[in-house]
């Protein structure tokens, strides 16, 4: 514990306290209360407890902070001011579009890795930074500060379960108990035993404290590390806590004050506020993480044209051999390993490896954990179950997370399981994150090759694979850079474009060779990076075959490979015919289902026969 006096520390609290009111008066919107009822733990951590180097945020050995509780942004810059990273005047430009410190809390900020502020995640990425110390070999601690109202969500009681499970004593948890939601009254209020009982269960070592009592916060967080469990300070306090019109008042739940009430409340705060100045913040442990450098190249490839291999199972060969060379690699997956073959990543390197179990929003957390410690995450789960933790993977698309998630077992063509086991949505869904790349390789080749692009590339990628083995077709050595798309049929004359990946590829290139026995030529295009698309590639095709394209997907017809083909090249007076599936599916045999909904070789022939 830093030798900080608690009057300091009181009055460096009530300065915070003021900062929040000041930046979110002259912001004309904010959330003030849910600072203030935050600003003790957070004075007691940042200026009496934590180790870091408030100049240099990214540093490698530094204690980490989420503050889950996104709302209370204001807080977390004004404990960044008070260090001495931020001038104070700049609190003043909060929310201000020239200003990077935003309603909620984004990484556009160095001392904000993740971003925050839809509810319940910050816990499960907390987990992943607590398991990346441990492969690091470093001692920083985790911190994650929630508010009482989100742990209601259950993303909040799967990154329990697993930190429990995990025995992760560098991971403590502090509950902002202040009783009030946004529109009434919490489901538990001030009932600190009830969290107590519910944290026990999953594992945790639970402190009970008073969240405005200096004192007992300190004496909790001199505890920490003792043990071997993850910790949770459940601090009891008062929403507006600070200010006697507000503490403890309901209906104030993201309302700024006036300038004549934010007049008042500083009046009762100026007498004791304190600067944070001349603090000394101890500096973190002198430790340094394992080089990880990237490698020059990965070891080559040893497939057969014509050999028969699923995509997914190229997936796991290709974690495989790349971890040999790639130390930043990691992979965790959701009790699917057998199925999506990240087991053979877990079997060869089992210490870089996260069973997340069947908790698929802590999946994703857990990854954007370790991304933000410098590893390169993979996390697989069935294509439909990621619709489970979407939200996670939205906002890690506002982080700017380095993630890789691979979603298997997609479309109709997974067969008899039936519709609740086919990703028939993930394309629309990943294709709509910001920034994101979204992938769908057809043969072992180019799975293998994709996967290599992915690792080297900064940013969130979605890779699509396939239950069913399928042929060969690629040399080992081809390439197939992020945007790309390969030319497999053309010729002087060909009627249609037909633009197809994965399964519907190979049912496309079987339409091409029927049709060519009844003079009919068709372009074939395998359009493996749907976003980006290459949309030079496919108009030059079009424009040789009358403006007119086919594509055919295993995926439903919203949002998938047809929309982003339509989306780029309508307005260049293409005409876009999209094969899909447009109904509700049901189990059958994978020949069957392809045929029933309209995305086999026959159902390309009879479009083209239909357009030619």
């Amino acid at each position: 514990m830093i030798e900080t006096d608690l009057e300091l520390l009181r009055g460096i609290a009530n300065q915070l306290r003021i900062h929040c009111i000041t930046a979110t008066t002259a912001a004309g919107s904010g959330h003030p209360t849910s600072c203030l009822s935050a600003a003790d733990l957070v004075a007691a951590l940042f200026f009496g407890h934590m180790r870091f180097d408030p100049k240099n945020p990214k540093h490698p050995n530094n204690d980490r902070f989420i503050l889950s509780k996104g709302h209370a942004a204001p807080l977390l810059y004004a404990a960044w001011a008070e260090a001495g990273f931020l001038p104070v005047e700049q609190l003043g430009q909060l929310r201000q579009i020239t200003s990077d410190l935003e309603g909620h809390p984004t990484p556009r900020l160095p001392f904000v890795d993740v971003a925050t502020g839809s509810l319940g995640q910050g816990l499960g990425i907390g987990v992943g930074m607590a398991l990346a110390a441990r492969q690091n070999g470093l001692d920083y601690r985790t911190y994650v500060l929630m508010g009482d109202g989100e742990i209601a969500e259950g993303a909040v009681w799967e990154a329990a379960s697993l930190a429990g499970v995990r025995k992760l004593n560098n991971l403590i948890g502090i509950v902002d108990v202040n009783r009030l939601g946004q529109s009434e009254a919490t489901a538990f209020g001030h009932d600190l035993a009830t969290y107590r009982r519910r944290f026990e269960a999953f594992g945790w070592r639970v402190e009970d404290v008073d969240g405005h009592d200096l004192e007992e916060i300190l004496e909790v967080l001199s505890g920490v590390g003792l043990g071997d469990q993850p910790l949770c300070i459940l601090a009891r306090t008062y929403k507006g806590a600070g200010v006697s019109f507000l503490q403890d008042k309901d209906g104030w739940h993201g309302k700024p004050l006036s300038k004549d009430e934010a007049a008042r409340a500083i009046a009762e705060l100026v007498p004791t506020a304190r600067s944070a100045a001349g603090v000394q913040i101890p500096a973190p442990s002198p430790m340094t993480p394992p080089e990880r450098p990237v490698p020059a190249a990965y070891p080559p490839l040893h497939y057969q044209v014509g050999q028969m291999v699923a995509t997914r199972e190229a997936y796991g060969n290709a974690l495989a051999r790349m971890g040999e060379v790639d130390q930043r690699i990691v992979a965790m997956d959701g009790d699917t390993k057998n199925s999506t073959f990240a087991e053979k990543f877990a079997k060869k390197f089992p210490d870089r490896y996260t069973e997340c179990y069947i908790a698929e929003q802590t999946l994703v957390a857990v990854a954007v954990g370790f991304s933000t410690r410098g590893f390169v995450p993979f996390a697989s789960t069935f294509a439909c179950f990621f619709t489970r933790a979407y939200d996670h993977i939205r906002v890690a698309g506002i982080s700017r997370a380095n993630i890789k998630l691979v979603g298997s077992h997609v479309g109709v063509s997974i067969g008899e399981d039936g519709p609740s086991q086919m990703g028939l949505e993930d394309l629309a869904m990943m294709r709509a994150v910001a920034d994101s790349v979204v992938l769908y390789p057809c043969d072992a080749v180019s799975t293998e090759k994709l996967v290599e692009q992915m690792a080297l590339r900064q940013g969130l990628c979605y890779l699509r694979t396939s239950r069913p083995k399928t042929p060969v077709i690629y040399n080992n050595d081809e390439t197939f850079p992020i945007g790309g798309a390969k030319v497999l049929r053309q010729k002087e004359g060909d009627r249609v474009t037909v633009v197809a990946a994965g399964v519907t590829l190979h049912e496309a290139l079987k339409a091409a060779d029927r049709l060519a026995q009844e003079g009919i030529g068709i372009t074939v295009i395998d359009a493996y990076s749907i976003k980006p698309l290459a949309a030079d590639v496919i108009l030059n095709a079009a424009r040789r075959t009358r403006n007119l394209v086919v594509t055919v997907e295993d995926h439903y017809a919203e949002g998938g490979l047809g929309d982003a083909v339509a989306g780029e090249l309508s307005a260049q007076g293409v005409q876009v015919h999209k094969l899909a599936v447009r109904e509700l599916p049901r189990s059958g045999k994978p020949d069957e289902l392809l045929a029933r909904y309209g995305i086999n070789a026959d159902a390309i022939v009879a479009r083209v026969r239909a357009l030619a």
